[in-house]
C-alpha cells in the first residue's frame, strides 16, 4: 500500500526536493527519509513556495534543535514542507491570542506556566477512573451493537473528545460541530478561506463558553483559568481552542491507528491482551513506531548557526522529522521492527525542550487504559476489510485513519 500527498524528491538527492511522503508500508515514514538520513543528519528540502531550507532526519540533531532556543517556533517566520493552504490565515503573521505554540519565550512560557500545574502526571493519573468509565461505556455500546462498525467513530475519536470536553468545561453536545471544524482546520485540501471559517466558528464556540457564569470555585480547566485573571477572554478562547482541537485530534488519531498497527501485528497484540508486556512502555512504543506528526516539526534559526556539521543561516526554515528521528538506527535497535517490550522511552512523538507537548501524560493515560480495554473486551477483534481498503489520513496534519473498519 502506498500514499502519497506532494512531489517525490529526485532519487539521486543531488538537487533540493521536496518533502518525502510516499509511504511502501502504512506504518513506516517514506523510505526516502532514512536515505537522506544516510547521507547525513541534516540535507536542503525545497518548500512548496521555491524556499530553500533543510530536513532533519537524525534523532540527536532534532533533539538538539528542539532543545535550542535560538530556533524559533512564531508562527509569522513558519513554513510547512507539503502544499497546505488551510494555514494561510495563521502562519506568516504573528500568533493568534493564547496560541502558546507558536510563541517564542516569554510569551510562550507566561502562558504555558498557567496550564502547566493542569496537565502534571498526577492530575491525569486522577483521572483514570473517569477515562475508565468512558472507555468501558463505549466498549459497552459497541458490544451492544454488535460488529462489524468503525472503530474510529465507535471508540477512538468519543473517547478523546469525551475526555478533553469534560476536562475543558466544553458541553460534549458541541462534539459534531468541533469536530467538524477542527478537522476542516488540520486539513491539507481544504483552502485558506474554509480554513479561516473553521478558526472563526471554533473561536465562537469557546468565546461563548467562557464568557458563561460558573460555579464557585470552578470545576473545570477553562473556569480555573478564567477566575485567576491571568488571561484575557481573547487568550483564554484560544487557549481553550488549541486545547480542543489538538487535545481529541492527536489522541483519536493514535488510537485508530494504534489499533490499525496492533491488528496488522497479532503477536504484538497478544502480548499486550495478556498482560505480558508493561503497558506504559507499549504506548511508547507504538507513539515512537508512528509518529503521527508525520510532516514533522517546523522551526527557523533567529541567527546563522551550524548544527550537525552544517551552517544554517537565519531565517532558513527547518523542518524536524519525528518520524525519521524516531526510526534513526543509532538511538533505537532495530527501528522499523514494533517491539512493546522495548525501551522506548527518549522518543521525539510529543517533540522535546520548552515546546513538548503539554498534553502528553493525559494522551498516554487514555492510551494505556483504552488500547489494553479494547484487546481484553474483544479478543477476536480484527479487520472487516483487507489491509488495502483502510483509509489512511495522508491528507490530514495529523496522521491515523479516517475509518478503521472491525469485526470480532
Amino acid at each position: 500500500m502506498t500514499t502519497d500527498v506532494t512531489q517525490q524528491p529526485s532519487s539521486t538527492g543531488s538537487e533540493p526536493a521536496g518533502m518525502p511522503t510516499l509511504r511502501s508500508n502504512p506504518f513506516d515514514p517514506p523510505d526516502r527519509l532514512a536515505e537522506l538520513r544516510r547521507t547525513g543528519p541534516v540535507t536542503r528540502l525545497r518548500y512548496p513556495d521555491g524556499h530553500l531550507g533543510w530536513l532533519v532526519t537524525d534523532h540527536a540533531v532534532a533533539r538538539a534543535i528542539l532543545a535550542d532556543q535560538r530556533f524559533s517556533a512564531r508562527s509569522e517566520l513558519k513554513r510547512v514542507p507539503v502544499a497546505r493552504p488551510s494555514v494561510a490565515p495563521f502562519y506568516g503573521r504573528p500568533a493568534l491570542p493564547g496560541w502558546f505554540l507558536d510563541m517564542d519565550p516569554p510569551n510562550h512560557t507566561r502562558v504555558r506556566r498557567l496550564l502547566a500545574g493542569h496537565f502534571t502526571v498526577h492530575r491525569a493519573e486522577a483521572l483514570t477512573p473517569r477515562i475508565e468509565q468512558i472507555v468501558a461505556e463505549h466498549l459497552d455500546a459497541m458490544a451492544a451493537a454488535g460488529g462489524p462498525c468503525d472503530l474510529v467513530d465507535a471508540f477512538a475519536l468519543p473517547i478523546p473528545s469525551m475526555v478533553i470536553c469534560e476536562l475543558l468545561g466544553v458541553p460534549y453536545a458541541e462534539r459534531a460541530e468541533f469536530q467538524r471544524n477542527s478537522a476542516t482546520l488540520f486539513s491539507l485540501e481544504v483552502t485558506a478561506d474554509e480554513a479561516d471559517a473553521a478558526m472563526v466558528a471554533l473561536d465562537a464556540l469557546l468565546r461563548d463558553l467562557v464568557r458563561r457564569p460558573r460555579q464557585e470555585p470552578p470545576g473545570d480547566l477553562l473556569g480555573a483559568l478564567g477566575a485567576s485573571g491571568r488571561l484575557s477572554k481573547e487568550e483564554l478562547t484560544g487557549v481553550g481552542v488549541l486545547l480542543l482541537t489538538a487535545g481529541h485530534e492527536t489522541v483519536a488519531s493514535m488510537l485508530g491507528l494504534g489499533t490499525f498497527a496492533l491488528l496488522c501485528h497479532p503477536e504484538q497484540s497478544r502480548l499486550l491482551h495478556d498482560g505480558n508486556v508493561d503497558v506504559t512502555n507499549a504506548v511508547d512504543e507504538l507513539l515512537r513506531y508512528l509518529s503521527i506528526f508525520h510532516f514533522g516539526v517546523p522551526r527557523t534559526p533567529l541567527e546563522d548557526v551550524e548544527i550537525g556539521g552544517v551552517p544554517i543561516r537565519a531565517g532558513e526554515s527547518v523542518t524536524v522529522s519525528l518520524p525519521a528521528a524516531n526510526r534513526d538506527p543509532t538511538r533505537f535497535t532495530a527501528p522499523d521492527t514494533l517491539d512493546l517490550a522495548r525501551p522506548a522511552r527518549g522518543h521525539l512523538a510529543f517533540g522535546f525542550g520548552v515546546h513538548q507537548c503539554i498534553g502528553q501524560n493525559l494522551a498516554r493515560v487514555q492510551m494505556r487504559i483504552a488500547y489494553p480495554a479494547l484487546l481484553r473486551r474483544f479478543p477476536s477483534l480484527r479487520l472487516a476489510v483487507p489491509t488495502q481498503d483502510v483509509r489512511l489520513s495522508a491528507d490530514m496534519g495529523f496522521y491515523g485513519v479516517h475509518h478503521l473498519p472491525v469485526t470480532w
